[in-house]
Order: C-alpha cells, then sequence, then structure tokens
C-alpha cells in the first residue's frame, strides 16, 4: 500500500456536553494538527498516490471553515460534541468527497483509503480510517 499524507492545523474553541467530559464542558480553545493520508495500492502513471499540492489544498479549504471559529456556533454541528473522535470523520468525510470527485489529480476510484489523524497535543491524538469505495 502506498501513501501520501499532508499536514495542517487549526486553532478551535467549542465546550462539551456530559459530565464526563470535566471542565471541558466550559468553552476552551484547542490546537490540532491533522495529517490526511490518502492511499493507493498502486502508484499512476505519474508515479504518484495523488497530487500533494491538490492534497494539501484540498486539506485547507476543509480546515477553512473551521479555523478560528467557535464550532459551538456553527450550524451543522448544532447539539453534536466536537470531540477529536468526531472532528477526524468530518475532515475524512470532505477529504473523501474530493478525492472522489477526481479533485485531487487522479480518478478518485483508483484511491484505496484515507485516514485522517488529529493530534490535539504531542502525547494523544485520534484517528479515522475508512474505505472510498
Amino acid at each position: 500500500m502506498f501513501a501520501v499524507e499532508v499536514r495542517d492545523h487549526i486553532m478551535i474553541a467549542h465546550s462539551f456536553h456530559g459530565a464526563v467530559f470535566g471542565p471541558a464542558q466550559a468553552l476552551h480553545g484547542a490546537t490540532f494538527v491533522i495529517d490526511a493520508a490518502f492511499m493507493s495500492d498502486e502508484l499512476d502513471a505519474n508515479g504518484i498516490v495523488i497530487d500533494i499540492g491538490r492534497a494539501h489544498e484540498a486539506l485547507k479549504a476543509t480546515l477553512a471553515p473551521l479555523n478560528y471559529g467557535n464550532l459551538d456556533t456553527l450550524p451543522e454541528f448544532k447539539g453534536v460534541n466536537t470531540t477529536t473522535e468526531f472532528l477526524t470523520k468530518y475532515i475524512h468525510d470532505r477529504l473523501a468527497d474530493a478525492a472522489r470527485a477526481g479533485s485531487l489529480g487522479r480518478d478518485g476510484r483508483e484511491l484505496k483509503a484515507i485516514r485522517v489523524t488529529l493530534s490535539e497535543s504531542h502525547v494523544a491524538r485520534a484517528w479515522y480510517e475508512a474505505a472510498l469505495w
């Protein structure tokens, strides 16, 4: 399996509902480092998995509506705990849409899977991985 991985980061504010979250129930900030890995069994005719520049652009575009925002105020997150785990799938799904549309410099059907990892510190991270087809 071949993979290309790109990285970016966001700074957000949010709060959680539920006693399990303790003090994180209050509004607080977080800085996430996001790694997105695009996987394929084979390299294409150009010898790549996908175009790294396009992958980075897709990740930046996905993260832009979240960056420097309060996730509690976004309509698509109303009533949702925007946990690290939740955000991995949210970001994955948008990158998967871009991959399936072929906007990463390769026919999306030639890609196998995407993994999105969010690191919330140097000692804690979560990831979500799923096949594209």
